[in-house]
């Protein structure tokens, strides 16, 4: 009966949604505010109802109701808690339905959070929401229906796929649909301003906000899905360039462009046209890496779907909003009034010139990730892989890198070049030396990993300068300099913390890759072996089970030396039910690095297993760096200004009647 009645939910809430994307829009056509209103109350229901779908379907996951194909296909009475309820969505079916609560999440956050808003904007922004909710709801209740019933229910499902049960995996694609649909609401912002021809500072105001809240979400999704697939899939690597990987990083790119870019339009009304645009494109990405990995185009551990039915309706989804969007984009843009004028060497500039190389860094992305699958369409086989992504997509981020400590040392709207490098003299003296002595240290054979490391300090060191440089303690002395840092509102930590976590990561990135120490070979107990500074003693296995597993667990003894630094147990597990082996990786964190250790399978003499370690300096700051981004975004968005309407210009007073 539950089940049922999520299904009639869904039902209903497709009904509503279709509802929601008319009437506000005829209400505004036809300035009927009654009309308009229905957009709040309709985004309100429409959550109701899609959050009943979704606790039905949770419901027949919890009591393993084995009547729905999809709790059949993707669980089992033995499996532990958390993995029946991470099951919902670790499959086609429930990944969309997650996708359709989310977007009714954010509709419903803008009918309660948008008062600020003028009636006719949030009537726009809520049909454009219910444009997108109706076309995912009509595909999942066509085509990805999640409560499909068996006439004759199984006694036991087939089990989630084993890859998929684990912690990361469970909280991997709701950070990530949260930074995806996130952008709906830009998208939604921006076709809104389209459809009524005005677009001010008001307008960024409004939708910066919901901007950084997405492109938190989508950094902490990324973030969590490559430490789920460092320890997870035991390659001991953090990116493989895999087209699904490649499908969160594009929007990611382009939403901290549209992020800058609402800032300069905030701040100078410049920008208008180039920030509607970003909008449009980050959302698109968004849609795209959605059809790449629920199309069936593509084979991964994070695709799901292959019916070439979803493929054709979920690219008819791309082709409305996204050729729709831009065909919109084309035809009005030119409406737009232009902002203010700024030079070239300016803040303005500075962000501008950042945009344009994430935007084609985001270009390079999409260009290595749908050419193979391009080529492959008419016949051919064409291979990207990650020689093609380091030697173009890394050059033109640091390019990128190297303008963020400068940006914001110069002023609005004209500044000087001379004296923003001028106050960055000791960060460029740090990262000079730092990239000296690792070259000193290490010779001609890691350069590159000098300059990395050099970047890496220019960056970490310069996105503090401007908090120094706005407090002058040379001028003021310490206790105003105080003050003053203490006087500087949190968007101005926040910014400094999100770029220094830039800095980290790439710290870690180029400290792993460089100076990481790898081992791969057979081993038998009470054989040693070394791993860079590190004795290696392989002490025994033994086996163990969990709740529907069975697993081989390996010991091993890491020294440093002579004295034992810490134990680590890599281990194999099989489980029954899919007939499915999965590498578990022995992973111990020393300071801001990790020693790591996977089994492979038997070796060739008798008694032997294939072991590789490696020990991997500072790994742990590539996910620190995304940890300081989410935290500086998130001080950024308790920034009072961001929860406050853009303040209204002050009415220019008539000139007075002129007296005889």
């Amino acid at each position: 009966m539950i089940v049922e009645f999520g299904h009639f939910a869904l039902i209903l809430a497709l009904a509503v949604a279709i509802a929601q994307s008319v009437l506000p829009i005829a209400g505004f056509l036809r300035r009927d505010p009654a009309l308009m209103a229905v957009a709040p109350r309709a985004s309100m229901v429409l959550l109701l109802l899609v959050g009943i779908a979704f606790g039905a379907l949770t419901y027949a996951y919890l009591v393993s109701d084995f009547s729905l194909v999809n709790v059949v296909e993707n669980s089992h009475s033995t499996k532990p808690l958390i993995f029946k309820i991470s099951g919902v969505w670790g499959n086609h079916e429930g990944s969309m339905l997650l996708w359709a609560l989310i977007l009714a999440l954010f509709g419903a956050a803008v009918a309660i959070f948008g008062g600020n808003l003028p009636q006719t904007l949030r009537a726009n922004v809520l049909a454009v929401q219910g444009w997108i909710s109706t076309a995912f709801l009509a595909f999942i209740v066509t085509t990805s229906n999640p409560f499909l019933r068996l006439a004759e229910p199984p006694m036991e499902g087939n089990d989630l796929n084993p890859v998929l049960q684990d912690i990361g995996l469970a909280i991997h694609p709701p950070l990530l649909y949260l930074g995806y649909v996130g952008f709906s609401i830009a998208f939604a912002f921006a076709i809104a301003a389209l459809i009524e021809g005005r677009i001010d500072a008001a307008w960024a105001r409004w939708v910066r906000p919901w901007v950084l809240g997405a492109w938190i979400f989508l950094t902490a999704g990324i973030a969590m899905g490559s430490y789920w697939a460092y320890y997870e899939l035991g390659w001991g690597g953090f990116w493989f360039w895999d087209p699904v990987e490649n499908a969160s990083l594009m929007p990611w790119l382009v939403g901290t462009a549209l992020l800058h870019s609402a800032v300069v339009m905030e701040k100078r009304e410049a920008l208008k046209v180039w920030t509607v645009l970003l909008a449009i494109l980050a959302f698109s990405l968004s849609l795209l890496g959605t059809f790449l990995v629920r199309s069936g185009v593509l084979t991964s551990v994070h695709a799901f779907a292959s019916d070439p039915t979803r493929g054709v309706f979920i690219l008819a989804i791309l082709c409305l909003f996204i050729g729709g969007g831009l065909a919109m984009f084309a035809f009005r843009a030119g409406t737009l009034r232009q902002g203010g004028l700024f030079a070239p060497i300016s803040r303005e500039g500075a962000l501008v010139l950042n945009n344009v190389f994430l935007t084609v860094s985001a270009g390079v992305v999409l260009f290595g990730t749908l050419v193979p699958l391009i080529v492959s369409a008419f016949g051919g086989a064409i291979s990207v892989g990650a020689p093609y992504f380091n030697t173009v997509f890394g050059p033109l981020f640091g390019v990128t890198l190297l303008v963020v400590p400068i940006g914001p040392m110069l002023a609005w709207k004209r500044g000087d070049l001379l004296g923003a490098l001028e106050r960055l003299w000791a960060v460029f003296v740090v990262a000079a030396l730092i990239t000296l002595g690792v070259a000193w240290l290490n010779g001609a054979t890691h350069l590159l990993a000098a300059v990395g490391f050099g970047v890496a300090a220019w960056v970490l060191t310069g996105a503090f300068a401007e908090l120094w440089s706005r407090a002058r303690f040379r001028e003021a002395g310490l206790s105003v300099g105080l003050r003053r840092l203490a006087g500087l509102p949190r968007s101005a930590y926040g910014t400094a913390l999100a770029h220094a976590g830039l800095g980290l990561t790439l710290l870690g990135i180029v400290s792993t890759s460089a100076f990481q120490s790898e081992t791969i070979l057979e081993m038998k107990p009470g054989d040693t072996t070394t791993v860079g500074s590190y004795s290696v003693t392989f002490d025994g296995i033994r086996n163990g089970s969990g709740a529907n597993y069975s697993e081989m667990v390996a010991t091993m003894t890491v020294r440093q030396g002579g004295a034992v630094r810490f134990v680590v147990e890599p281990s194999r597990r099989f489980y029954a039910t899919r007939q499915m082996p999965t590498t578990e990786a022995g992973i111990r964190t020393h300071g801001l690095s990790q020693f790591y250790v996977t089994l492979g399978g038997e070796g060739r003499e008798s008694g032997s297993i294939v072991v590789r370690m490696w020990d991997k300096p500072l790994v742990t700051l590539i996910w620190g760096g995304a940890l300081a981004m989410m935290a500086g975004g998130a001080l950024s968005l308790a920034d009072r200004r961001l929860r406050v309407g853009a303040p209204k210009p002050a009415r220019r007073l008539a000139p007075a009647a002129a007296t005889d």
